[in-house]
């Protein structure tokens, strides 16, 4: 405990924030150097890697985070298979930027969500809303010997909050800018931003899941080429527009239209969405799926603009994350529905790592937890209050 008590007061600290989103691309992983707390914190990214997976992990997880193929045995295995897999991703990071475990003051886990129900569920005579994490963050720091936070979402939505997203706390710390007004665009399975006026403060913050990001595009990919993702977005700029499927996906959407405070997931986003428009246009062409598809992730981002944001906050800049920034189509597809007006940027030219961002993010909220800060906010959540987020585990 006196070791604890030590971590709480330094001014500077090495940590290293692990990150396993709805893709399922691999273990985010990122040390951090950060120094200070709250709108002082100051960061350096040290180093960065993603490490895989074992094979056949990637569908096993995915299946169960779907009713009719998951068991509770399963889940409870993967509870503490993912704490060594992120342990060997800490070891292997360590290595490779020259540093000793014993170096590494803290590990901030976002953990592997296989459900996120936040909507209200009458169960049981109890009114409830749920998320679900797994990868126990008590596991891995026994494991480590390194006190670790994780279970960031549950206090949010213990308070009335969807649990997400997080980010945006993250995003006004480093990136608020007194002089241009900007959307930070984080594109993983599940595509959310972070508004933040070159006016507001902290409390005027918003930010909200948008709908699908990669998470369809992925799951063409893997059905027509045999691939986990349209890397660079080749597959779809080479096909054409479908219209009617376009449409249809329109209207079988019941998210993007929906009003913040707002989040989602593979719930509403796995296969079975696209299951009867697979049966209904399987006469058109794969690239035209592709196509129309990241066209249509494109516009469920434009719209949430559109129809939540645009008369609060006229953005200046579209700051763009995670894997689909390396989509060029759908990079394309966003600047042509936000126009001349918005400049659309990869978050790489601010001085931050597209791909690093979401884990330097859980670095920095652990960072947070340990300094006692609240770092939810409830605009962007709907929960009832302000509240300092995450379980500390002690080795």
């Amino acid at each position: 405990m006196k070791n604890f008590i030590e971590l709480t007061q330094k001014g500077k600290r090495k940590v290293i924030g692990l990150m396993t989103g709805t893709s399922l691309d691999g273990v985010d992983t990122a040390l951090v150097e950060i120094t200070g707390n709250g709108p002082d914190t100051r960061i350096e990214l040290i180093g960065f890697l993603e490490y895989p997976f074992p094979a056949g992990f990637r569908d096993f997880v995915i299946d169960q985070s779907r009713r009719a193929t998951s068991n509770v045995e399963d889940l409870c295995r993967l509870n503490f298979l993912l704490p060594d897999i992120y342990a060997d991703a800490v070891r292997t990071l360590c290595a490779e930027t020259g540093h000793d475990l014993a170096s590494i003051d803290l590990i901030g886990s976002h953990g592997q969500t296989v459900q996120h129900l936040p909507e209200k569920h009458k169960f049981f005579g109890y009114s409830i809303s749920s998320t679900l994490q797994i990868g126990d963050p008590a596991v891995l720091a026994k494991k480590l010997g390194i006190v670790t936070v994780g279970d960031f979402r549950t206090g949010d939505v213990a308070l009335g909050g969807q649990g997400a997203p997080l980010v945006p706390y993250f995003d006004y710390i480093i990136f608020r800018d007194n002089s241009v007004s900007r959307a930070l665009l984080n594109i993983g399975g599940i595509s959310n931003f972070t508004v933040l006026d070159k006016n507001g403060t902290q409390e005027d913050v918003y930010a909200f899941d948008t709908g699908p990001g990669g998470m369809l595009i992925d799951i063409c990919a893997k059905r027509f080429y045999g691939k986990n993702y349209d890397s660079d977005g080749a597959f779809g700029a080479s096909g054409n527009f479908c219209l009617s499927l376009f449409e249809d996906l329109k209207a079988q959407d019941t998210f993007i239209d929906r009003k913040p405070p707002k989040s989602t997931g593979r719930e509403l986003y796995g296969e079975e969405f696209l299951t009867g428009l697979f049966e209904k246009y399987g006469y058109i062409a794969q690239a035209d799926w592709m196509h129309t598809i990241i066209k249509f992730t494109a516009y469920g981002i434009h719209e949430n603009y559109r129809k939540f944001v645009f008369d609060e906050t006229r953005i200046d800049e579209l700051i763009v994350s995670g894997g689909g920034a390396r989509n060029k189509f759908l990079l394309r597809c966003l600047s042509g529905y936000f126009g001349e007006g918005v400049r659309i940027r990869v978050i790489d030219e601010l001085g931050i790592s597209s791909d690093a961002k979401e884990a330097i993010c859980f670095a920095v909220l652990a960072n947070e937890t340990i300094s006692g800060n609240a770092s939810n906010i409830p605009r962007t959540t709907g929960a009832a209050k302000t509240t300092i987020l995450g379980k500390i585990c002690l080795p």
